[in-house]
């Protein structure tokens, strides 16, 4: 006898009715029905291994022999390469690029360490042809599936033995054992634990790709990202041309790295040196915009942070902030009126780091402060100098990590003036200032003022 249950789509919370709201995580409108089959026991209760425990000091010390990517911002995300039987889950916006990257990763293990079966259950085998065509990828090492039965994928897997397995996505693959649709909870969870037990069964590494919400998380359950061993975000601006490749979960490596690609008309192009690329076109003089060396995981990356204060048309002014937290710039924005005296109750301002990346670390405070003040003062700045330290509320500049390693990061591109905290440690060069407070860097960058903007936009209104 066939019975039904409603699964919230969030969080996996079963119900024997529908709920407008799950009562555990609070979604709206997540759960779906499902309608259950009895059978003998569980499809998966064939699966296990069948060993007997071991001591951990009989096991063997040599390590895993990692699969060199030879991309190499895809090869450092990943900690150093691919390792056997694990399971790495990327996710992405629609139209970011990861089917894209995915296929020139099969490329690129084809041509250096064997076969790869590439999987699709979202597009024929023309269509994957035609996006092969147009990256340029004919290697005779991949071999293509358009398949969404998890049965045959893994029967055609086993027959195979291939040297990579990508699937295209987890939601669009089916369990023909399960009475559910596609992408439901129940077939995600059994979908990914079938896969996760092919990869450690067979020591062979499988990709998989993830739908996002609208929130920008991975769909589907939440024990998804708990059972695979790495969870990858590809981001960026769907307009934009360059991609962030970001390992929010990584069990074989760190999470703090990240990986940059360029999008063009043969694919994703890796930006060995970002820098360069950010700042290519950046004023000769620049009127609220600064430069900072931000740390993404061990990799010291300058970014130039744009600020631009307008007078308000509303009764209250807006903020707004793009690649920066917003409760960070209502932060600095308070501590330069209140302790700087800079009058921007009646602004609008707009703050935007440039290339779509996102800053988190407070080390940007300073460089984001000296951005706002240019531009309500409407002063150009010193195109070469860089500004590191965070921003106490009493206006006082406290220290940031490595700043030797942002400094040399800073030094090789050409850029010899900088201000940093003055803290306990000092730093070497002739042009290192170091100052105590959010004034004095102001009074540095900026230097003496002219008539206050409230009366030049005054004038220029007579």
């Amino acid at each position: 006898m066939k019975r039904s249950k409603y699964v919230c789509q969030e969080c996996g919370s079963e119900s024997v009715k529908w709920l407008g709201r799950c009562p555990d995580c609070g979604g709206w409108n997540s759960f779906y029905e499902i309608v259950e089959s009895p059978k003998k026991g569980s499809p998966l209760s064939r699966f296990g291994t069948g060993q007997a425990p071991v001591s951990l000091s009989q096991l063997p010390s040599e390590d895993f022999q990692r699969v060199p990517v030879p991309i190499s911002e895809f090869h450092r995300v990943l900690g150093g390469g691919i390792v056997p039987g694990s399971l790495v889950l990327i996710g992405g916006d629609p139209g970011i690029g990861k089917s894209t990257l995915l296929l020139q990763l099969a490329d690129a293990i084809a041509e250096s360490v064997g076969s790869v079966l590439y999987v699709s259950g979202e597009e024929s085998l023309p269509q994957i042809g035609m996006r092969a065509q147009r990256l340029g990828i004919h290697h005779p090492g991949i071999h293509l599936l358009a398949e969404g039965s998890l049965e045959q994928i893994v029967a055609q897997s086993e027959a195979m033995r291939p040297g990579l397995l990508i699937v295209d996505s987890i939601q669009s693959v089916v369990l023909q054992d399960l009475g559910s649709a596609a992408g439901t909870v129940a077939q995600v969870r059994e979908c990914t634990l079938r896969l996760m037990n092919l990869a450690k069964g067979s020591n062979l590494p499988v990709f998989l790709v993830g739908h996002v919400t609208k929130e920008g998380m991975i769909a589907g359950p939440k024990v998804l990202e708990h059972m695979v061993d790495t969870v990858l975000y590809l981001e960026g601006e769907r307009y934009h041309s360059f991609r962030i490749l970001r390992a929010v979960k990584n069990r074989f490596g760190s999470t703090n790295e990240v990986g940059i690609f360029e999008m063009k008309g043969k694919g994703l192009a890796e930006v060995l040196d970002p820098a360069q690329s950010f700042l290519a076109m950046r004023p000769p003089h620049p009127i609220g915009s600064t430069l900072t060396v931000a740390m993404e995981g061990a990799r010291p990356m300058l970014v130039e942070i744009q600020a631009l204060a307008s007078r308000t048309v509303f009764g209250l002014p807006r903020r707004t902030a793009n690649g920066v937290d917003f409760n960070r710039l209502l932060m600095i924005s308070a501590v330069l009126s209140r302790r700087v005296g800079l009058a921007l109750h009646d602004q609008d301002i707009f703050v935007n780091v440039v290339g779509g990346l996102k800053i988190e670390e407070p080390a940007a405070d300073l460089a984001l402060a000296i951005a706002i003040a240019s531009s309500r003062r409407n002063a150009a700045l010193d195109p070469g100098m860089v500004f590191l330290g965070e921003v106490g509320l009493g206006s006082e500049l406290r220290g940031v990590s490595q700043t030797e390693r942002r400094l040399a990061e800073a030094q090789r591109l050409g850029f010899t003036s900088f201000v940093v905290p003055k803290t306990g440690e000092r730093h070497p060069g002739p042009n290192v200032h170091h100052i105590a407070t959010l004034g004095e860097a102001l009074a540095l960058a900026i230097g003496r003022r002219g008539p206050e903007p409230e009366e030049e936009e005054n004038r220029e209104d007579e």
